[in-house]
């Protein structure tokens, strides 16, 4: 998932295995963290990689292990299968899962409870899914080892601040949160183990319509609207997209802007937005929740959030990235890294018709250098920020397509 900002992010939490985990843990003990006596908040370093919160943590006495913050999904999942032996696990049982996206089921170990250890904080008979195939290669998406999602568990009993303008998290009781004194507290609701608002969109054919969306940390887009083609169509520019991976597979759709959104007191401006292809009625009905999409990183990063489950709230204050326009990748190209220390980038996928596909660039081409600079000392995040830079940019790229380097001139073109 992700391999692209936009494109590639975990669309949509992995539904499936969602619904399937919290029926599987109806009957067992509440899973949670508490802070450590004598303190009254803990504060964690985390990385905003391609727009997902990455902090460390240990499981059983092993580690640190990379693991992404998210809201979307109901129990802890980790999607790196060789961690079964890492963290020396006695007792496990395996079932099948199934999700959104095009594929079939697969299986997946469930684990007793685990000791997670986060500094501060101590971890309350918290068990795991464990996929026995990383489906979603995440660490070929961030360019680090990423070993699994923390989601529900983290945020069910305390206060969790995010301030994306310094990278850290702060996590308090709910009753010694420190509320803002300028900022806004919407109402949220706690349905299947994920945190739930209420928005004002307005789409570019003069439509308002309040959506019910998912607050989702494991999302990098900005916005994503469900079953909206078929009522609304599509707005008059789009880019056709691979949107993200669930379960199942890939899930695809298009990417375009809608006007605004109103998310409280706060209304955000000409938002990328991605509508991913209208599902059936199976689909729909499958859902635990029915909801109209999902709030994504795209827009959460532009405030200091705090998440307070046991209030039903979340406060929004403003950041210095409020106003910053919302960007898509101008290039056409998908990419990975792989090999030893995720130094090679590699494209997955050309978008047709895009500037990367005028100049000739191919899916499994390798790019080694960017304006003279080789892709080695550079972060996939520096990366991103250049395909998306500037209309009209030029950028030289050194490929190496078959068999052979060659250098190329791509001039970014803004799609959308």
């Amino acid at each position: 998932m992700l391999l692209k900002l936009l494109h590639r992010t975990k669309l949509l939490p992995v539904l499936g295995l969602i619904c399937l985990m919290c029926f599987s843990f109806s009957q067992a003990k509440a899973q949670y963290f508490d802070i450590d006596n004598g303190y009254k908040s803990v504060k964690l370093p985390f990385k905003l990689i391609r727009n997902l919160v990455v902090i460390k943590l240990k499981i059983n006495g092993k580690g640190p292990f990379n693991f992404i913050l998210d809201t979307g999904v109901g129990l802890m999942i980790i999607t790196e299968p060789k961690l079964v032996d890492s963290i020396n696990l006695q007792n496990k049982r395996t079932i099948k899962m199934s999700g959104l996206g095009e594929g079939d089921a697969f299986e997946a170990y469930v684990t007793p409870p685990l000791k997670v250890e986060i500094p501060g904080l101590t971890s309350y008979d918290v068990a795991a899914a464990i996929l026995k195939t990383d489906h979603f290669n995440l660490s070929n998406f961030v360019g680090i080892p990423v070993h699994g999602l923390l989601g529900y568990e983290f945020f069910s009993n305390l206060a969790v601040k995010l301030n994306f303008t310094d990278s850290t998290v702060t996590v308090y009781k709910s009753r010694n949160a420190r509320i803002f004194r300028k900022g806004e507290k919407i109402p949220i609701s706690i349905e299947s183990h994920k945190p739930y608002l209420q928005a004002k969109v307005k789409l570019p054919n003069g439509t308002e319509q309040m959506c019910k969306l998912v607050i989702d940390l494991g999302a990098g887009h900005p916005v994503s609207l469900e079953n909206m083609i078929k009522k609304n169509g599509l707005p008059q520019k789009f880019v056709i997209a691979n949107l993200g991976v669930g379960l199942a597979g890939p899930i695809y759709g298009f990417l375009s802007r809608i006007d605004e959104i109103d998310i409280g007191k706060y209304k955000v401006k000409s938002v990328i937005t991605s509508f991913p292809n209208d599902y059936d009625e199976a689909t729909l009905k499958s859902m635990s929740v029915q909801r109209d999409g999902n709030l994504g990183v795209g827009i959460l990063k532009r405030f200091t959030v705090i998440f307070d489950y046991p209030d039903n709230v979340i406060y929004l204050k403003p950041n210095e990235y409020f106003r910053t326009s919302f960007e898509h990748d101008m290039s056409g190209i998908e990419y990975y890294a792989a090999g030893e220390g995720f130094k090679h980038l590699i494209i997955s996928r050309i978008e047709p018709g895009s500037a990367a596909d005028e100049v000739g660039l191919e899916k499994d081409d390798e790019i080694t250098a960017i304006n003279f600079k080789p892709v080695a000392d550079m972060s996939l995040e520096d990366i991103d920020n250049l395909l998306k830079s500037k209309n009209d940019r030029n950028l030289l790229l050194e490929v190496y397509h078959d068999h052979k380097f060659d250098r190329v001139i791509l001039t970014l073109k803004r799609r959308i």
